[in-house]
């Protein structure tokens, strides 16, 4: 079994544009705040308003309807939405 797929969260915080989840094993990871659009739309009080899933194995934002599992945290995964957003090179060679 992976390691991973047992992994925690204890807390999440943030700031303008850094994610920091803390996990219960001790390890920490800081991610880009833009990686997740809804999170980075928020406001401060809606960031720090989450509530932990399953006993830690996934964190819930309910006034910005957004849900990441914590392994994906781990992995220092992207958000669908972010991975989907067309990036400005693309918008630039598709205007060209």
């Amino acid at each position: 079994m992976n390691t991973l797929d047992n992994v925690r969260v204890t807390r999440i915080t943030s700031t303008e544009d850094t994610l920091v989840v803390d996990f219960e094993d001790g390890r920490s990871v800081h991610l880009p705040l833009i990686w997740y659009p809804r999170l980075f739309r928020a406001t401060q009080a809606q960031r720090d308003h989450y509530e932990l899933l399953g006993q830690g194995y996934g964190v819930h934002w309910p006034d910005l309807d957004e849900d990441l599992s914590a392994k994906s945290l781990a992995l220092g995964k992207p958000s669908i939405e972010f991975t989907r957003q067309p990036r400005r090179a693309d918008s630039a060679t598709l205007a060209a």
